[in-house]
């Protein structure tokens, strides 16, 4: 019998980046290449452990954002589009490195991947990785938990109170709709958490979260068992807290298993390496370099210098990695479990993306550590955070502390010179949507017949929640695509804006509204009562 648990968590989170107006985006690549990275191979481990009959846990978030996009029939096609393109280009590289031994077997390997990449998803899961996950979810070896409607930093929204409610409750609209049941758990964007949102969460009938080890280490009381067992907060949702010993094996940029010399070096990419005339037709339309996926080189070492990868090696240090990580887990938990009253649970999430992308043998070791954990010990068992309450029901109560898994721990990497200015336009445009909802609150009957107040309406709301997201204000910290991320903050305030001045002079275009509304379709059945009115006229408002 296992003396502990280990829950493995992804949480698979991409913007929202659709732009039917142009016909080829720069910004769209972030999902096509995690697509073909990082979700296929995913699934790809998933089918076959299934498939082999190993008995699994698993647990994983799927953002509202990435699963819009990955539902939405534009960007499936667009995907399609980009795979052709990657399959033209890996047929030219075989042909380039016939004579280059170094390079051919590789350029052999990625030709293969981007045709297996295809068939997956066009033959087997029928352009709908969605629902591909969702099997999984009904078979009993994953569990999909919700998050909120565009990934937004929650403690930095909180000044006012009504736009944390809408983004987890339309977080968890779109759940109930792409999974067809009511979640369980929550991610918090960033494990971003500050005390008393729980009772949010606790609203929405959700049963627990995760939040990073200071977060439940501050809390108060103390907790009892550290981050190895949960805590019920006064609202009784249940905060799991992340442990950062398996945490620094996998993210350190200095200790972590990615950085071995012989992985695949994320940093060199042909897009970049060859001919300008030669590569032209594979990047961006405008002459933009962009990455392809095909990457000859390892890391090699602290150099300028690349030796040409070696699958085969890198497939051994997956192996030898993942029975590493395993080993620690078994000693940390013969360790804990001699000094609790109960089995200690680890919770090791990471962000999904993590593994294929950055990490190119991620899926591989997330493989192998299953199968090890699975048939090679007896001492943890793998677990997720709905099963593990389900044995333990009776759990300390505290109230975790404001926290993140943020650069420092709390909320500065979202709110600094870089990106501060964009609150005072998100706070008060929350101020205005609910003005908005209240002065028109008779037009959002579910009979109304002024369907086109009510439809700016719904528009103000999506607007709102996708200026909230997180990711503009982490893009302007990081200094990437910086120009990208500011502009979308102002295109969706400045609409907004347009919307709130609209409706309130009588002065509805209903031409723009509805190329606004085919532009962002996210959220295509938003209702601006349920989220933005107080109770007692929400009630009244929708019954």
């Amino acid at each position: 019998m296992a003396e502990g648990y280990l829950c493995l968590f992804l949480h698979a989170h991409l913007p929202y980046v659709r732009h039917p107006e142009e016909e080829y985006f720069l910004e769209e690549n972030w999902l096509y290449e995690a697509i073909t990275e990082t979700y296929i191979p995913l699934l790809d481990v998933f089918e076959k452990l299934v498939g082999d009959g190993v008995n699994f846990r698993i647990a994983m978030s799927l953002t509202p954002p990435l699963a819009s996009m990955l539902k939405d029939p534009l960007l499936q096609e667009r995907y399609i589009r980009h795979l052709n393109k990657l399959i033209e280009l890996s047929e030219k590289e075989i042909q380039r490195t016939g004579f280059e031994p170094h390079y051919h077997g590789l350029a052999l390997m990625y030709n293969q991947k981007f045709l297996d990449a295809k068939e997956t998803f066009i033959n087997r899961y029928q352009r709908d990785l969605v629902s591909a996950f969702k099997k999984f979810q009904d078979l009993g070896v994953l569990e999909v938990v919700a998050s909120c409607a565009t990934h937004g930093f929650l403690p930095n929204l909180s000044i006012n109170p009504i736009s944390v409610k809408a983004q987890v409750f339309i977080g968890i609209e779109s759940y109930k709709k792409m999974f067809g049941r009511p979640p369980r758990g929550f991610w918090l964007p960033e494990c971003g958490y500050y005390p008393h949102v729980d009772e949010v969460l606790k609203e929405a009938g959700l049963r627990y979260f995760f939040v990073d080890s200071h977060g439940i280490m501050n809390a108060d009381p103390a907790p009892r068992y550290s981050v190895y067992a949960p805590l019920y907060c006064p609202s009784s949702v249940a905060a799991f807290g992340r442990d950062w010993e398996s945490s620094k094996q996998v993210w350190s940029s200095k200790e972590g298993y990615p950085g071995d010399p012989d992985y695949r070096e994320y940093y060199r990419d042909i897009g970049f390496e060859l001919d300008y005339e030669y590569i032209k037709p594979y990047i961006h339309h405008l002459g933009i370099r962009t990455n392809t996926g095909i990457k000859y080189w390892r890391i090699t070492g602290n150099t300028e210098y690349k030796e040409a990868y070696r699958p085969d090696w890198a497939r051994e240090k997956a192996a030898m990695h993942a029975a590493n990580f395993m080993f620690n887990r078994e000693r940390q938990i013969e360790f804990l479990s001699s000094h609790m009253d109960r089995k200690p649970i680890i919770i090791a999430p990471y962000d999904a993306e993590l593994f294929g992308h950055w990490w190119f043998e991620g899926p591989m070791w997330i493989d192998f550590l299953i199968r090890k954990i699975v048939y090679d010990q007896k001492t943890v068992r793998l677990t997720t955070p709905s099963d593990y309450l389900a044995e333990y029901s009776t759990n300390q109560m505290s109230l975790p502390s404001l926290s993140s898994w943020g650069w420092k721990g709390y909320s500065e990497f979202w709110l600094e010179g870089s990106n501060d200015w964009v609150y005072k336009h998100l706070h008060n445009a929350s101020r205005r949507m609910t003005e908005l909802a209240e002065k028109f609150s008779n037009y959002l009957n579910k009979d109304a017949k002024r369907s086109l107040i009510k439809r700016a309406l719904n528009q103000a709301a999506r607007e709102l929640v996708l200026a909230e997201s997180s990711d503009w204000p982490f893009i302007m910290k990081t200094g990437t695509m910086v120009a990208y991320a500011q502009k979308r903050i102002k295109d969706h305030i400045c609409r907004f804006n347009r919307l709130y001045s609209d409706l309130l002079n009588n002065s509805i275009n209903n031409e723009w509204l509805g190329e606004v509304e085919r532009r962002d379709n996210i959220f295509s059945d938003i209702d601006c009562a349920k989220y933005y009115l107080p109770v007692v006229q929400t009630a009244e408002v929708v019954a």
